[in-house]
């Protein structure tokens, strides 16, 4: 087969789908398959969902894309979303449902255990807040709150951990995943004593690290036949979405930053030192053993429009491109929203925060709540910007990525908030984009042509609307302080 045929997969195991797509080596997208699921709420604060669910997501994309091309692939390369755990018997069966980033039951483990000397240097080790979306805190919580079930797990995995047992028989997590969980040393590289001691566990409960480009082969042949594909096709383990995010958008020199917003949001650089930030309010992530990605995630993305569409607005989900067209056509007003409808992680890590509508009027339409709704979530990335600056250094070129890039008008409000020109590299999904070029270099394969090179689409900012938003984010910023001066 000549390379132009070949291909690689790359897999992004998302919160709400788990997306395959087809790059041939000759840099042309081939098939693309998504598949959604669903997240559930079973008390507040509650995030789950059903590891099978997403198990068989991920193995229906795979059967769908290669009987679509009609021949197997080069290899098949994972992303995936950071932070979710689950406890699991000797046997394999899952004693717990999958937790996700967005649970926040461990709250109160987080802040009896963050600002203690212990708190403070499992965060200079490891590179992850001490925060309820951490492993570390849900450990902490299941061995408090369920001992017994605690007491059955011989192992906690992740998602993409629990996958991989799946398919090889072998628990194995990369370094870029087991940079998120707040347990792993990303200055040692191994799991970190001191938060092993803190969260209960001893490392034979966790999955054995590996580096991120680790090349794996001997694909159990059950899931082969299943899959369609030989037993013999090589998986590159991969990353965490972010930090894949972060190469697939080809934003890999200093000061070049991207912003992502799906389910929830981001803003990151990537870098060649494990940075910590003093205050506390980044995290730095591994890409690969010798590339470290510092940033802030927000909870509120996408999430916050799906909200104020079906609960708050009470309109069905086809309504949400009608309303932010709508929304993108009037002008700002005084109407502010604060997004922090599930709590916030960067940059104040509060799980306690709260939305918050301020300064209704009678004239405000489904239409300004939603534009209101677009400018909180702005603000809120704009806040992890300025924490990064700090840390980093100068933010001189940002790359955009995610669902949001499908409304070239709310690219331009980012732009407008920002103050700085938002460029749009490709539409394809960044993640999966950034697996399939670490694919390519642990197997010693030429990068697939064209990948980095598309034009970008520049949204250049309108300098005059700059000063207004300004003084909105100023304000933003004063009330959410004066809100949470309120609840102490």
């Amino acid at each position: 087969m000549s390379d132009h045929h070949a291909y690689i997969i790359g897999i992004d195991i998302g919160t709400s789908s788990a997306k395959s797509i087809v790059l041939r080596m000759n840099g042309k997208f081939g098939a693309v398959f998504q598949q959604s699921y669903s997240t559930q709420h079973p008390q507040p604060g509650y995030s789950e969902q059903s590891p099978e669910v997403i198990l068989g997501a991920v193995k229906t994309g795979i059967r769908t894309v290669v009987a679509e091309m009609g021949y197997p692939p080069t290899a098949i390369a994972f992303s995936s979303a950071m932070h979710s755990i689950m406890a699991v018997s000797q046997s394999g069966r899952a004693l717990t449902p999958l937790i996700i980033w967005a649970d926040n039951r461990s709250e109160s483990c987080a802040l009896a255990l963050r600002d203690t000397p212990e708190g403070k240097e499992i965060y200079r080790r490891t590179g992850t807040p001490v925060h309820a979306m951490s492993p570390l805190c849900k450990l902490i919580w299941l061995r408090e709150q369920q001992p017994d079930l605690f007491a059955q797990a011989v192992m906690f995995p992740g998602i993409k951990e629990y996958i991989f047992h799946h398919f090889f028989g072998r628990y194995i997590t990369d370094h870029s995943i087991a940079s998120a969980t707040g347990l792993f040393d990303i200055h040692a590289l191994q799991w970190n004593d001191m938060a092993l001691r803190v969260a209960g566990v001893g490392p034979a409960q966790l999955p054995e690290p590996v580096p991120a480009d680790m090349v794996i082969r001997g694909l159990l042949p059950a899931v082969a036949a299943d899959l369609g594909i030989p037993a013999s096709t090589p998986f590159v383990i991969g990353g965490s979405d972010g930090c894949l995010a972060q190469l697939g958008s080809g934003a890999m020199s200093p000061g070049h930053a991207t912003l992502t917003i799906g389910t929830s949001g981001a803003v990151r650089m990537a870098g060649s030192h494990a940075l910590t930030d003093s205050k506390g309010r980044l995290f730095t992530y591994l890409l690969t053993d010798h590339i470290y990605i510092t940033g802030g995630a927000s909870n509120n993305g996408g999430v916050v429009l799906q909200w104020l569409i079906r609960d708050f607005l009470q309109q069905p989900p086809e309504a949400l491109d009608r309303l932010v067209n709508e929304a993108l056509k009037i002008q700002s007003d005084h109407l502010l929203c604060l997004p922090y409808l599930l709590g916030e992680r960067a940059p104040m890590w509060n799980s306690h925060a709260t939305a918050a509508f301020i300064g209704i009027q009678p004239q405000h339409t489904p239409a300004h709540f939603t534009r209101a709704v677009l400018e909180g979530i702005c603000f809120a990335l704009l806040s992890i910007k300025a924490a990064l600056q700090e840390t980093a250094g100068p933010v001189q070129k940002i790359l955009v990525s995610g669902g949001f890039t499908h409304s070239p008008g709310w690219i331009q409000l980012m732009a407008d908030i920002f103050g700085q020109t938002m460029h749009l590299q490709q539409e394809r999904d960044a993640s999966a984009l950034g697996a399939i070029i670490l694919a390519t270099s642990a197997l010693g394969l030429p990068e697939p042509v064209n990948t980095a090179t598309a034009p970008a689409i520049a949204f250049d900012p309108d300098r005059s609307l700059y000063d207004w938003y300004q003084q909105k984010y100023q304000r933003f910023r004063k009330v959410y302080e004066l809100l949470e001066e309120q609840k102490a």
